[in-house]
């Protein structure tokens, strides 16, 4: 059998920051509007840094306005909660997130609880996630969104009737992934780290989408022959052939088995998570042109 189809993070993110990039330039030129994107950093996690600055840089290429705001390691919930209201106040930026995780003394869910909803760049407040359920519009967690659109292109956009088996349960990833394909009309099981037989479970799915952060941990005798296999990990592991104390990056699924048996599979680098990016930059320009009641470009609509 031939090897699985790459959906490669390498050129649809490309395409959809262009996308986005587009519509930017529509809503300048037609409401003199400029969608801006802000980001607080609370400590200096390497990773979080990373993503902070790749962030800063394609919101820039795209023509929007880019806001980051670091704050010490040190700082208080009540700090970091009185930064996110003056983000909630700041009419130039229109959707904006504290990149997680944060330090200990800071409640993750206070602070989303203290986001405005409607510039919930990256969709996780209990309003949004609310409404998604509800099939409601929303602003839609951006890496949900990222795995929608390479399974979009996987199947030609026909995931009517597919049954897709998401393994994993969390409030970003898990259960937004399960309410946007039940939205496309696939029957969608969600299995997790209780369910009985979850190879089993995982082998009855035409869509495989694996989330729940341990590497490699999807063999290839989970998976149907022709599956669609989104891997939304992303785990650092040792690497001693590349020397001492060195790693390399690896996703839930066990690539090298997978791509001999799946139809179309994410590579991990390379696949959801540069998707991750774009999406939060098309969640911002939807939050402008909500915010100023005008319509979303068709570029990104």
């Amino acid at each position: 059998m031939a090897e699985a189809a790459l959906i490669d993070g390498r050129v649809l993110a490309p395409e959809l920051k262009a996308r986005v990039a587009a519509a930017v330039a529509e809503l300048k030129a037609a409401h003199g509007l400029t969608p801006g994107l802000g980001v607080v950093l609370v400590g200096n996690d390497p990773a979080s840094e990373v993503y902070v600055r790749n962030k800063h840089q394609a919101t820039l290429e795209a023509g929007m306005n880019s806001f980051e705001y670091k704050m010490p390691a040190t700082a208080s919930e009540a700090e970091v909660l009185a930064k996110v209201a003056e983000l909630n106040a700041n009419p130039a930026i229109h959707g904006f997130l504290v990149q997680f995780p944060v330090p200990d003394q800071i409640s993750q869910q206070a602070v989303i609880d203290a986001i405005d909803p409607m510039k919930d760049a990256d969709g996780l407040h209990p309003l949004n996630a609310g409404r998604l359920a509800s099939g409601l519009s929303a602003m839609v967690p951006a890496t949900p969104e990222g795995c929608l659109l390479m399974a979009k292109h996987a199947t030609g956009g026909k995931l009517a009737g597919k049954h897709a088996v998401i393994i994993g349960r969390s409030n970003l990833v898990g259960k937004p992934v399960a309410q946007l394909l039940l939205r496309e009309n696939c029957t969608v099981t969600i299995a997790h780290s209780r369910s009985a037989d979850l190879p089993a479970i995982a082998r009855s799915a035409d869509i495989l989408v694996a989330a729940v952060g341990r590497p490699l941990m999807v063999k290839a005798d989970w998976i149907k022959a022709g599956a669609i296999v989104i891997d939304v990990g992303i785990n650092r592991v040792p690497a001693p052939d590349k020397g001492e104390g060195k790693t390399r990056l690896v996703g839930d699924v066990d690539f090298a088995g997978a791509v001999k048996v799946a139809g179309a599979i994410t590579p991990v680098p390379g696949g959801v998570g540069l998707m991750t990016v774009a999406c939060l930059m098309r969640n911002a320009v939807i939050a402008a042109c909500r915010q100023h009641g005008v319509a979303v470009p068709a570029s990104i609509a």
